[in-house]
């Protein structure tokens, strides 16, 4: 009979199930690829009721499944679609049920606003790590200054904002305009050249750098990289009011206080002329009654003064009993130190007995010991299950083992001049020598005749 190579019998073999199959390439792929930024154009957008979507991420030669789950996708803030070109930010994986190779975003922008957005992430992290956000070089405001500065242009809304403000609130404080873009190319040279100029001529206490509203790419003079190392490098305190309150920009975390809008920075640099005023006359109304109160308690002790004058040998003996009440404070507390400091000796004293190192080491001796005679029964224990073990294996082995079947009266047939073994009588020819292997030696015969049971 002809035996089946032991890789083939069914026993052995690794028979996967579709499900398993799934799950390891799933294990794979999530295990083999990080977070990865994808652009790629989106077609087939699905929004079903559970509020997950599902799409198509494609580009001008392939395509790729991609879904993104409720508690993502109400994150964003556009509304995507078919045709839409994103940039997302996705793991890679593979939906089992189908066993389809699919995207699951985390994250999604719009491609073109997206460039910008992570060019002011990388600078932001960049500048940040050198230290210019911290809040210890930041500076104080103000709180009355002397002359403000105004970096803006010069014919912007953001400008009558702010000079409607300081005449509302302070009229009485001069104003500079430094006029410059705030938009195009020019722009952040010009802020970087003007901030540069304010902290040099030096007339003023504090600058406003600010602009109207406007989208990301037209704020981002303000996101350059030359115009935050001026505004760090500016010797004079600088207010940002860029843009709307949800606006933020490179320059307002370099600053040293950013406000919402351009009002707000004219109003957070001058004071109220109304309040200032109601308070100064508060302040006088309590100088005034402060100052009456005052003479009037002063001529009631004089008068008191006059009533109390004591006798000078009375105040010979006041002094004596004070005296004499100090001496005994002073040895009752001499006396209460030395107790105190008698009882921390003692305290230290024991403490320093508890830790000599004879009894600490006799301890140590003791949980070494310990460990050694467990040591030794792990040790036993475990020699004993490994012998257990071999001998079970012994056993298997000796049961597969083809001598094992030689000795019950088998024979293993081999020709004597190549070693081939011999299955069938048509692999020998008569005179051909044979070598028969037995139980126990070797027998070594000639082929007298051949035929087939």
């Amino acid at each position: 009979m002809t035996e089946l190579p032991a890789e083939s019998s069914p026993s052995l073999r690794d028979i996967y199930t579709v499900s398993r199959l799934n799950r390891e390439v799933r294990a794979l792929l999530e295990g083999s690829f990080p977070l990865i930024w994808l652009e790629a154009e989106i077609s087939n957008l699905a929004r079903p009721a559970s509020g997950h979507w599902y799409f198509t991420l494609k580009d001008e030669n392939a395509q790729v499944r991609a879904a993104m789950f409720r508690n993502r996708n109400r994150l964003l803030r556009f509304a995507p679609a078919n045709g839409m070109q994103v940039l997302v930010r996705a793991r890679i994986g593979l939906y089992e049920a189908r066993g389809e190779f699919q995207l699951i975003v985390e994250h999604m922008e719009e491609a073109g606003d997206g460039a910008l957005r992570r060019a002011f992430e990388a600078l932001r992290n960049r500048l940040d790590a050198e230290g210019l956000f911290a809040m210890e070089r930041k500076r104080p405001l103000p709180r009355l200054p002397r002359q403000i500065g105004v970096i803006t242009s010069p014919t912007g809304a953001a400008l009558r904002d702010i000079l409607t403000t300081l005449r509302r609130r302070f009229p009485g404080i001069p104003v500079i305009v430094y006029p410059v873009p705030v938009q195009g190319e020019t722009a952040a040279p010009e802020i970087a050249r003007m901030l540069h100029l304010a902290g040099e001529r030096g007339e003023c206490d504090v600058l406003i750098l600010a602009r109207g509203g406007g989208s990301l790419e037209d704020l981002w003079a303000f996101n350059e990289e030359g115009v935050a190392r001026a505004l760090a490098a500016c010797p004079l305190p600088v207010v940002t009011g860029i843009g709307h309150e949800v606006d933020f920009t490179i320059a307002d975390f370099v600053a040293d206080q950013r406000a919402p809008t351009p009002t707000a920075a004219a109003e957070l640099l001058t004071p109220d002329r109304r309040e200032w005023a109601h308070r100064a006359q508060q302040l006088m109304n309590r100088l005034e009654r402060a100052g009456i109160g005052r003479l009037q308690r002063l001529e009631q002790h004089l008068r008191w003064l006059r009533t109390r004058l004591p006798h000078p040998a009375r105040r010979i003996e006041d002094g004596l009993q004070r005296l004499d009440e100090l001496a005994l404070r002073r040895d009752q507390a001499i006396g209460h130190r030395l107790r105190h400091e008698a009882s921390r000796l003692a305290l230290l004293h024991s403490r320093l007995r508890q830790q000599a190192p004879l009894p600490r080491l006799a301890r140590h001796r003791m949980a070494l010991d310990h460990l050694r005679e467990r040591l030794g029964h792990v040790m036993q224990s475990g020699l004993k299950d490994r012998q257990a073990r071999l001998h079970a294996l012994g056993q298997t082995l000796d049961a597969v083992n083809p001598l094992a079947t030689l000795s019950r009266g088998y024979a293993i047939v081999q020709r004597a001049d190549d070693g081939t073994l011999v299955r069938r009588h048509a692999d020998v020819a008569p005179g051909e020598r044979i070598t028969a292997r037995l139980g126990e030696g070797r027998l070594l015969a000639t082929v007298e005749e051949t035929r087939e049971d």
